[in-house]
């Protein structure tokens, strides 16, 4: 075997400052997720949370983090303190935190002032994730590199490294958890980034303690700075190794945040175990590195089990999980879906990150050669491993999953970890000194082997079931009956349309139904529809947020003055299978001449675009889904009235089911601060609370009564007036009936609203603790009793005052 002759020489880093560095590194690892967090929140809001969005933002982050190890040790002499060198970096990386942070509005003016569509509008999104993200992540990057010259380049002294690499990703579990169950749970991005760049100080100065308390003598110049032979095999090894692991993040995150509710809670849960399995591994390979005369033939079997765990948590995640006998509307708290979902997570996913984990420290044992630059060392398994993690994520969320399913991209990334283990076995063959043809034979039999079981581990995947596509959390307790009419997986979601025994279709995303042809979802979606057009005073431009089942913008499409639509949707999955297969509920409106479909996020499009419309309706998904809250915020309302017409108006879709109070009044507030005329209409079932439509106008707001029937008794209405019929909705008496409250009404019960704004995205956090709850007619009586009738709101004949007096009926409104 081509293994480096070791002594038992102990790293050059005193063993008592062990602890210390290892403490540094949990503070950098920490500060550096919060910031990840903070970062990726703040640059969405610029330039979209589309999947090419993130695509960009990620690419970016960790684009940045490979260059720095790899440039590190090219640009900063060894003569230099590791540790004190370290600390300026550290220092830096706060500095830029705090930079971004005040300067994000600058960002977000020069975006939005030349922003286009196409190319320039990718190149322009590239620039800016570029200027924000690479400075820091350079330098985060260059830490462990700079760490490392304070180590001697053998396998055993370079896997103390895999020591501090853990103790890094402890940090970053310590950050995951502390960013999202508290710091931008209770406080903001503001306060969160306070925190990281205090974390940054401390560890700082901490370093630059430990420097002037330690010696430093830099390698003498001349040593051969060579690496191991035949080490371009590991470094294969450990690029496979990292593209597996983030694509299989990428996948396995997904499908959970389908079973768990795609919270904020779940995600930081999720990357939490990841990370935690990551450090644990690592320990453990840098343990084996210390032991092991041979690193390698560990490296190749740690890829070679990966093919079985990757397997296991596809079996798992697919197959188990979503059918246990688990009711999440039985649970007692949130804390309890918590420790729940922590449990599950770690039963299907910590065996496979603990493997990833081992293989860094492992990766770097095998490389180690004397004389080379440690610096050198580390930043180039790092920059490989990293150079393969970008390519993993983006390929699974930009390719894989939406091309051939979860189900394959999970046996793709089974066969590449074989892959990654023949690349090991082949570096542990072809490096012997002695008995080549036997390593060799050794090797033919190990790839037959291999390939016979990866074959077995593939057929092991099952596909993503359809009940957790329909109903998600509640997989194991509903849609057994259903008839699935189609189900597909896109970029950014999987959608799915199905058939009830009483022959109502639903619509499928998220993991829940979020439209449907029930006579209750029917009403909500056409009340949303033509109250947006029906109260403007000529409203020939529409702009529809999020197509969902298109049954709004349908209703929007019927307008007779309409001139031009747009619909902002940001899956491109959506508007081909809703207009397959919702086509007789939503008027067709996909392939209305009248209608342009913009493949965006609905929020970048309004920020980007230089078009005013006379309505903009916004219906997205739950606002405890990651990222929805984004269309729930003050700036988010104060943009879409900087694109109104004048007489304009906005109107907004808000749940009372799963939701808690706090949640809704969020909502509710929020939009009425932004819209201080605001009103509430509902959409009661059996007089009991169940949704709501807000609208707004930036002008003093006065509906006619008599006006809004003259235009549906008029025959180019009538197909309108058909509409409303068919919802139950038989004149414009009971359209404004459906009223529940104004802006001034609601003010007592709303004094105490948690705004929710860019900065602090309150609502997400709120409503994902209330996911599971079924309160909606509480929420309603308590809303609605506050309601007085609205004299100064309505204005029209006696005859039709009195009749909505008679239609309105709710606590109070007398």
């Amino acid at each position: 075997m081509n293994e480096i002759a070791v002594d038992d020489t102990v790293p050059a880093a005193p063993g008592r400052y062990l602890p210390v560095l290892l403490l540094m590194f949990v503070g950098s690892g920490c500060s550096a997720l919060i910031y990840e967090i903070v970062w990726f929140q703040l640059l969405e809001l610029v330039i979209g949370s589309s999947t090419v969005s993130l695509g960009i933002l990620l690419g970016t982050f960790m684009g940045g983090m490979c260059l720095g190890s790899l440039l590190f040790p090219r640009f900063v002499s060894a003569a230099h303190h590791p540790l004190r060198v370290y600390a300026f970096m550290e220092l830096g990386i706060g500095a830029i935190g705090l930079a971004l942070l005040f300067g994000m509005p600058l960002i977000n003016g020069i975006y939005t002032a030349w922003a286009g569509s196409g190319f320039v509008s990718m190149l322009l999104r590239g620039i800016i994730a570029a200027v924000c993200l690479l400075p820091p992540t350079l330098l985060m990057g260059a830490t462990l590199p700079a760490v490392s010259r304070w180590v001697e380049t053998t396998p055993r002294g370079v896997s103390w490294l895999g020591f501090f690499y853990g103790g890094n990703i402890g940090g970053a579990v310590i950050g995951s958890l502390l960013a999202g169950f508290y710091l931008m749970r209770v406080h903001d991005i503001t306060i969160t980034t306070f925190v990281a760049v205090a974390i940054n100080a401390s560890v700082a100065l901490l370093s630059l303690f430990v420097a002037r308390a330690t010696a430093y003598t830099p390698a003498a110049a001349g040593l051969e700075a060579g690496v191991a032979r035949d080490a371009w095999t590991i470094y294969v090894a450990i690029a496979l190794s990292g593209m597996t692991a983030l694509a299989a993040e990428v996948i396995w995150t997904r499908i959970l945040s389908l079973l768990f509710g795609a919270t904020v809670y779940t995600f930081a849960l999720i990357l939490a175990v990841f990370l935690l399995g990551l450090g644990i591994g690592s320990t453990i390979g840098s343990s084996l590195g210390h032991q092991m005369k041979r690193p390698r033939v560990a490296l190749a079997w740690c890829q070679a089990l990966l093919c079985a765990a990757m397997a296991w948590a596809g079996y798992i995640v697919m197959e188990q999980l979503p059918f246990w006998p688990i009711d999440p509307s039985m649970a007692s708290t949130p804390l309890y879906n918590v420790q729940l979902d922590l449990v599950r997570t770690l039963w299907a996913v910590l065996p496979a990150a603990i493997l990833w984990g081992a293989s860094f420290p492992l990766a770097l044992a095998s490389v180690a050669a004397r004389g080379q630059d440690p610096a050198r060392l580390v930043g180039g398994v790092y920059a490989a491993n990293t150079l393969g993690a970008i390519a993993g994520s983006l390929t699974a969320s930009l390719l894989l999953v939406a091309w051939i399913g979860s189900q394959h991209s999970q046996q793709v990334l089974i066969v590449l970890s074989a892959v990654s283990a023949l690349f090991a076995s082949g570096a542990t063959a072809f490096g012997a000194e002695s008995g080549k043809s036997l390593s060799k034979y050794a090797l033919a039999v190990s790839v037959l082997l291999i390939a016979g079981y990866t074959e077995l581990l593939v057929a092991a995947v099952p596909p993503l079931p359809a009940r957790l596509v329909e109903y998600g959390r509640y997989a194991v307790t509903r849609g057994a009956t259903n008839k699935l009419v189609y189900m597909g997986e896109g970029l950014t979601a999987s959608v799915a349309v199905s058939d009830l025994t009483d022959g109502i279709r639903n619509y499928h995303n998220a993991g829940k139904v979020q439209a449907s042809s029930d006579p209750a979802d029917m009403k909500l979606q056409r009340m949303l529809g033509h109250l947006t057009t029906l109260i403007p005073e000529n409203p020939k431009k529409v702009l529809v947020i999020g197509c969902g089942a298109g049954v709004t913008a349908g209703a929007v499409s019927i307008e007779p003055r309409l001139e031009q639509e747009t619909i902002a949707e940001i899956e491109p999955l959506v508007p081909p299978v809703v207009s397959t297969y919702f086509a007789e509920h939503n008027f067709d409106v996909i392939r209305n001449p009248k209608v342009h479909v913009r493949i965006d996020d609905g929020r970048h499009f309004l920020l980007t675009t230089k078009e005013k419309f006379d309505g903009i309706t916004s219906d997205p998904l739950d606002p405890w889904v990651k990222g929805a809250a984004a269309l729930y915020t003050r700036e988010f309302f104060e943009i879409a009235k900087q694109h109104l017409n004048p007489g304009g108006v906005v109107t907004q879709f808000v749940q009372l089911y799963e939701s808690t109070e706090e949640a809704v009044k969020s909502e509710i507030g929020t939009f009425m601060e932004a819209f201080p005329n605001g009103m509430v209409f509902a959409n009661t079932v059996n007089g009991q609370g169940y949704d709501v439509v807000l609208l707004g106008q930036v002008e003093p707001l006065k509906i006619d009564i008599d006006k809004v029937q003259a235009r549906l008794n008029s025959p180019e209405y009538a197909r309108m007036a058909q509409s409303l019929r068919e919802v139950g909705i038989y004149s414009a008496v009971e359209l404004l009936g459906t009223y529940a409250g104004s802006a001034a009404d609601l003010q007592p019960w709303l004094a105490d609203a948690a705004i929710n704004r860019d900065r602090n995205m309150r609502l997400q956090y709120l409503a994902g603790l209330g996911l599971n709850l079924y309160k909606a007619d509480p929420i309603y009586v308590n809303m609605a009793r506050h309601a007085k009738f609205p004299e100064n709101l309505f204005t029209g004949s006696g005859q039709a005052m009195d009749a909505l007096r008679q239609a309105i009926r709710i606590p109070g409104a007398r």
